[in-house]
């Protein structure tokens, strides 16, 4: 597994990382927890450094869930999570609003450490930007989270351009966790410029469209109520039966590379940049082993300029998060 460094930080992960929510959170469907530490462990195995999970899943059962599969393998992986919400605490899933307030943040860093039972967070991430709180106090608190060695690195998720220098000029940001993939290119604009000039790297979550750029999915599927897919704009019958342009681009070039539509998928966006790192989600090892197998197709720049002239003709269809969500993003 070639690794990748995050911008002009330290930080040092595999190329592609593995994201662990859906291993107990947002699809509806619940796994058995010695499979899923099976497969984090197998993970590791096949080259898997970078891990990701966060207090608001479950809420809180997916960092225990990590923390006792990563835990006894510490030296090997670096972990992160992710603070920045009023998280229900009466086992429901969700949340009540946001809280970046510096003290909630330092009261979640010592809950996640002792649920992920380690000693130090490699990459604690602001989940969603806190219009209520300046982005200033929220990088000091990590600052001084950092000077107290409870966390390594500081990331941000899903940030507007803005908020991430405010938030650079006080604390050096390692990553930025946002969506990134195939179809969703909105990042490009103004946000990875920002990143490459500011010398922070990029951790692209979703990078298979949640699922759909694998070609696994229909017009035709039918999403679960506990799915958290059945919510968003993008994936109604009508947009998805529209998006599946996308899938059909991804298929003719992974026919002339011996390869699945989400290698492919996932090919594309290493190659846009060297301090990208995705971040795939999966519950299945035939899936894991698959996307892994990303890191050993090479797209010329011939392929990528095919690509990326065959995408620029097609519009996706549907907003990405619905209106109470979309609030959240690009502040």
């Amino acid at each position: 597994m070639q690794t990748r460094k995050l911008g002009n930080s330290t930080l040092e992960v595999s190329a592609l990382g593995l994201g662990c929510m859906g291993m107990s959170f947002g699809y509806g469907t619940t796994h058995d927890e010695n499979e899923m530490i099976a497969l984090i462990h197998k993970a590791v195995d096949l080259g898997v450094t970078f891990f990701d999970t966060a207090e608001v899943y479950g809420p809180f059962t997916n960092e225990i869930l990590v923390g006792k599969a990563l835990s006894p393998i510490r030296d090997k992986v670096v972990i992160a999570t992710k603070f920045g919400f009023n998280v229900n605490t009466d086992g429901t899933p969700g949340w009540q609003g946001l809280n970046s307030r510096p003290e909630h943040i330092k009261q979640v860093a010592e809950a996640s450490l002792k649920r992920l039972q380690i000693d130090t967070i490699d990459l604690f991430y602001q989940h969603r930007v806190d219009p209520d709180v300046p982005i200033e106090d929220v990088a000091g608190a990590v600052k001084e989270l950092i000077a107290e060695g409870k966390v390594k690195h500081f990331g941000l998720s899903e940030a507007g351009a803005q908020t991430i220098r405010r938030a650079h000029a006080v604390q050096p940001v390692a990553a930025l966790q946002s969506e990134y993939s195939l179809w969703w290119r909105k990042p490009e604009e103004e946000i990875i410029p920002t990143l490459e000039e500011l010398g922070i790297g990029l951790v692209p979550y979703s990078p298979l469209g949640k699922g759909f750029l694998t070609g696994a999915i229909s017009a035709d599927t039918k999403l679960g109520t506990g799915d958290f897919r059945s919510q968003l704009p993008r994936f109604t019958p009508e947009a998805m039966q529209a998006n599946l342009a996308f899938v059909d681009l991804l298929k003719s070039i992974a026919a002339e590379k011996n390869a699945t539509p989400a290698q492919i998928a996932l090919a594309w966006l290493l190659a846009q940049k060297p301090w990208i790192a995705p971040i795939p989600g999966t519950t299945k090892l035939s899936r894991l082993e698959e996307n892994l197998g990303a890191t050993n197709i090479t797209l010329t720049p011939a392929d990528l300029g095919t690509i990326n002239e065959a995408a620029s003709k097609i519009t996706a269809q549907g907003n990405r998060y619905p209106e109470h969500l979309e609030k959240l993003v690009g502040r």
